[in-house]
């Protein structure tokens, strides 16, 4: 029996959870502690904006955004909604993912306890814990932590299932499964590392049973959410197709240490985890199955992204653990004889165990940076408090504001404290009212009216909006560039990160510029590109996406 392991208390001798508390509790209040600092950084960025303005909404505001678009997220809403009835923050939006994640270290924990003893499972735990991909989901306002959270149990409820008896067994499977793929169904792919790992478990026929009719019963609940997110694809819209370079990025990202020789050694320990069979029939379907799915089928229709598989982080900890156990195991049998030296398998075992200690807080401690700017808010794809600011500093009671594009509104939805006092002039009627994310806006008609008397107006745009060469397929946006571009000259400009604040006033009219005709209310504007100029540029991923 290797060392750390406690005789079967199953059918596929793996040992029992209840090993220890430790190795539980251990990693759970790393992780908590992780989760908790540096968690309240001063802003929100787009996706979590998305989270924090939906789920104040009423539910019937959010049944009917659900009927037209981000569908893949209503349980999240709904539970983010109970979440921010107690106080709408921005620590309590991101509270539950923190709690998520230190349930999910738990668990891992728990796993590599039942497969390899409460040693290899603290190991685990603790890896999971200290990662910087988990750190950074930990603290985000959005589902994948909790899907991670939901992956873990639903594994863990796995093995129990199997070691039990009856068709009662898989009930707690199935319903974990199910409500983890509600909560975001690229989580789907589970199923499939799971059938992965009874083959590799050579379970006989009445396991196979149990966990075909769970499975059948979760993919039945899943179909009426499968069959809406598909009208909403466009959702996805901005994904491409994984290269090979996705796949090293992923990689780095399931290991405590991106690069260097942390990032190594985690690849030669979990090269030595897949000699531990039952541990390896686990971890290895979880860590490459899901990944390898939506990469698979994302060359036909893209899908993947690294947040869609956090989940998977878990077979990485499993295995490396798995990895560090057998050493430790193989260096516990070491005697070293000499005149006065002999070294029994006991100190070796305390010297492996104090080595493991100096290890795991030495991988921290490299990683220490990372974490730090992981807790910055500038480290994020937007902060819309910064905007919110900007505002407040810049524009005068009564101005008009643009948002270019139209998703920018999402700063002012959340922190509206910076556009109180200003007009939003291309709104039509407001997102919670519309069902939608950020609003309906004017026609390009009414857009035009809606701009002829304004003497000054305040743009809010993306960098990249502002290119001459962009050239939007919304008609309201193409509109709003050719009348700026045309009646409106820049008078200050203001720059955050990749955000633009601008002050346009009219021009007069000797400025207007010669040869410039008139562009019929909601007629096409699209800019043609003189040969041999660059392509227009690209927009960069914009938030409200699965």
């Amino acid at each position: 029996m290797k060392s750390g392991q406690s005789r079967g208390s199953g059918r596929f001798g793996v040992a029992p959870v209840a090993a220890g508390v430790a190795p539980v509790a251990v990693p759970m209040a790393v992780m908590l502690a992780i989760g908790l600092w540096g968690l309240d950084r001063g802003g929100m960025w787009g996706d979590e904006s998305v989270t924090f303005q939906v789920a104040q909404r009423t539910v019937p505001q959010i049944w009917r955004l659900l009927h037209d678009v981000d569908a893949v997220h209503g349980l999240y809403y709904l539970f983010m909604h109970a979440v921010l009835t107690v106080h709408p923050g921005e620590v309590v939006l991101r509270l539950p993912s923190v709690c998520a994640a230190t349930a999910t270290a738990g668990l891992v924990a728990a796993l590599g306890v039942r497969l390899a003893g409460p040693r290899a499972g603290l190991w685990a735990g603790v890896l999971y814990a200290i990662t910087p991909m988990t750190g950074h989901y930990a603290q985000e306002g959005r589902s994948y932590a909790l899907v991670a959270a939901g992956v873990a149990g639903a594994t863990l409820l796995l093995l129990r299932a199997v070691d039990g008896v009856g068709a009662r067994a898989w009930w707690p499977y199935g319903t974990v499964v199910a409500l983890t793929c509600v909560l975001h169904e690229l989580a789907v792919p589970v199923l499939a590392a799971h059938v992965v790992t009874l083959a590799l478990l050579r379970v006989p026929r009445r396991v196979w049973s149990g966990w075909g009719r769970a499975a059948g019963v979760v993919a039945l609940l899943l179909l009426p959410l499968v069959w809406v997110s598909q009208g909403q694809s466009g959702q996805v819209a901005w994904l491409v197709s994984p290269g090979w370079d996705r796949v090293g990025k992923l990689a780095r990202n399931f290991s405590p240490g991106p690069a260097g020789p942390v990032f190594w050694g985690a690849l030669l320990l979990m090269a030595a985890g897949l000699r531990e069979r039952r541990t390896a029939a686990v971890a290895l379907p979880l860590l490459l199955v899901p990944p390898g799915i939506l990469m698979t089928v994302s060359q036909v229709r893209p899908l993947y992204h690294d947040r869609y598989v956090l989940y998977a982080l878990a077979g990485a900890s499993l295995l490396v653990a798995a990895g560090a156990g057998r050493v430790a195991h193989v260096l516990g049998r070491v005697r070293f004889d000499g005149r006065r030296l002999r070294v029994g398998g006991r100190r070796v075992r305390a010297v492996v165990g104090v080595t493991g200690v100096l290890a795991l807080t030495g991988t921290f401690l490299h990683q220490l940076p990372v974490h730090r700017q992981d807790r910055s808010a500038a480290h994020r794809p937007d902060n819309l408090a910064v905007v919110s600011a900007l505002a407040v500093r810049q524009m005068r009671p009564g101005d008009p504001v643009l948002f270019v594009p139209s998703v920018g509104r999402l700063a002012a939805l959340a922190y509206p404290k910076g556009f109180r006092r200003v007009r939003d002039i291309a709104l039509r009627e407001s997102a919670p009212r519309s069902g939608t994310l950020w609003g309906l806006e004017a026609t390009p008609g009414e857009l035009r009216q809606r701009l002829a008397p304004v003497e000054r107006v305040w743009v809010i745009a993306e960098r990249y909006a502002l290119d001459p060469r962009w050239s939007p397929p919304d008609p309201v946006e193409r509109t709003k560039l050719a009348v700026l571009d045309k009646e409106f000259t820049v008078r200050e400009e203001h720059v955050r990160d990749d955000v633009v604040l601008r002050l346009h006033v009219r021009r007069e009219p000797a400025e207007v510029p010669p040869g410039v005709s008139e562009v019929p209310p909601g007629a096409a504007t699209t800019a043609r590109l003189p040969p041999g100029r660059p392509a227009a540029p690209r927009a960069r991923p914009r938030p409200a996406r699965w």
